[in-house]
């Protein structure tokens, strides 16, 4: 009678270290994921300040080669989208646009060939690759969005190799990857994490909020540690006092909407009006289509007292801080030439340069209000815009704080960006990477149905 209590309590505790051997800081399966992770979010943040450096010192090289007449940009310009877009037309086609709509798509489809299609390694170092060769080219791109299409296919690549095959852990390895890239990019650790929350997944897990917090610290801290500490545009000092100064509020909150809403339904594919021109005239010559937007971005370029290649970076900068020699009109002429840069369908983001439209914008509507900061107009325009693009006003006003380290404009901003999303939505009512990924879910969708129908015609007959 006395040895079923011992043989109870010895089950017990056998028990009780089976389950604390379960635990998720005792399973080695669990171990075994944080280092990839770890390991992981270094490589991403040593590929995101590669690829930095890299498409610095390839804008150079053309603004050197460039600054030798105002017509070699007419000889290397249309030349280069063109072999961009014969470059993309087969197996590389996943590296075409931004980026971000392609992780996008791969978090929502969980079939394994349709996300190796789009975020396999050799879709990550080709998209690296053509996008420095864009920014050679002079292109009006960015390097962001590739960044966090590069990171996600890394992180993806690393994940499906040591042996997390299953669909549920490999989007958290892509939704990784995607937040340790945009933080690595831009030196942006918040920017990343809330990125990931409102444009990737739409949704927080409480699994997935220590994997993507510690996919983020790792990064940004790879990243401060080969590049240091800095704020992407500098630190601005710029405050908007409450009263008639937030009149800039309403208005680069309006415009911005406006502006980037426009962007946005206008490189969304559509089969009607002039995208559905612009759709066909691509599909029956891509390349001489290509070439055409290069061209356009070179008159429109002529057009700018400092040109309108490459991210806009230092333009946007010198507008932020004062001291910018950019023209009346550089907003709009950035704009069009963004607009030619997509319509190419050649691989670069549109982050950066929607910065220096917004910065563009804003510096027009801070000499409609003499009263205000220059420079707090000029930072509300470029969050206005960004937030008008994306319609992600939180992503938008995050990284317009941390990119400026500026805490005092905070409420304006947020402001800003929320009202510019609203107006957005009345242009564009689908979110840009949203409607693009969804473009690219119904591709596989089609070509899914096809492979299906052969042989259901078969079993039927």
């Amino acid at each position: 009678m006395s040895e079923q209590p011992i043989e109870g309590t010895r089950a017990s505790r056998l028990q009780r270290l089976k389950d604390l051997g379960q635990h998720e800081w005792l399973s080695p399966t669990q171990w075994r994921r944080r280092i990839l992770f770890w390991t992981g979010a270094v490589v991403v943040g040593l590929a995101a300040v590669f690829f930095a450096k890299a498409a610095d010192y390839a804008f150079e090289l053309f603004h050197r080669v460039a600054s030798h007449g105002w017509w070699v940009p007419l000889l290397i310009t249309p030349a280069m989208f063109a072999l961009l877009s014969w470059l993309t037309q087969g197996a590389l086609k996943a590296t075409r646009g931004s980026g971000i709509p392609q992780a996008i798509a791969a978090l929502k489809i969980e079939d394994e060939g349709f996300r190796s299609r789009l975020l396999s390694l050799k879709v990550a170092l080709g998209k690296m690759a053509l996008t420095l060769a864009a920014l050679l080219g002079g292109a009006s791109v960015g390097r962001e969005g590739p960044t966090v299409h590069v990171g996600a296919g890394l992180l993806y690549t690393m994940g499906r190799r040591f042996g997390f095959a299953d669909p549920t852990a490999a989007g958290r390895f892509i939704l990784a990857g995607s937040a340790a890239g945009l933080a690595a990019a831009f030196n942006t650790p918040l920017a990343g994490v809330v990125f990931a929350i409102e444009e990737m997944s739409g949704a927080f897990e409480h699994r997935m909020s220590g994997t993507l917090l510690t996919a983020v610290i790792v990064a940004g801290v790879v990243s401060l540690g080969i590049v240091g500490n800095y704020a992407y545009f500098g630190d601005i000092t710029a405050s908007l006092p409450f009263g008639k100064a937030w009149i800039a509020v309403l208005l680069t909150g309006i415009v911005g909407g406006l502006a980037g809403g426009l962007f946005a339904r206008l490189i969304v594919p559509s089969a009607n009006g002039l995208r559905g021109i612009v759709g066909r005239l691509r599909a029956r010559q891509p390349v001489v289509f290509a070439a055409a937007c290069g061209l356009a971005l070179v008159l429109l370029s002529l057009l700018s007292a400092n040109g309108l290649y490459g991210t806009g970076y230092a333009q946007a900068r010198d507008i932020l801080q004062g001291h910018g020699d950019t023209g009346p009109i550089f907003g709009v002429l950035k704009f069009l030439g963004n607009i030619a840069s997509s319509w190419a369908g050649i691989p670069g983001g549109i982050f950066s340069p929607a910065l220096a439209v917004g910065a563009g914008l804003g510096d027009n509507i801070a000499n409609l209000l003499p009263g205000a900061d220059t420079s707090a107009v000029v930072l509300l325009g470029m969050a206005a815009y960004l937030s008008g693009v994306t319609q992600a006003p939180l992503t938008a006003a995050v990284i317009s704080l941390e990119l400026t380290a500026n805490r005092q404009m905070a409420l304006p901003i947020m402001a800003a960006c929320l009202l510019a999303r609203a107006v957005s939505a009345l242009v564009c009512r689908v979110p840009v990477y949203k409607a693009l990924a969804e473009n690219l879910i119904a591709q596989y969708e089609e070509e899914r149905l096809r492979r299906e129908t052969p042989a259901n015609e078969g079993e039927n007959a």
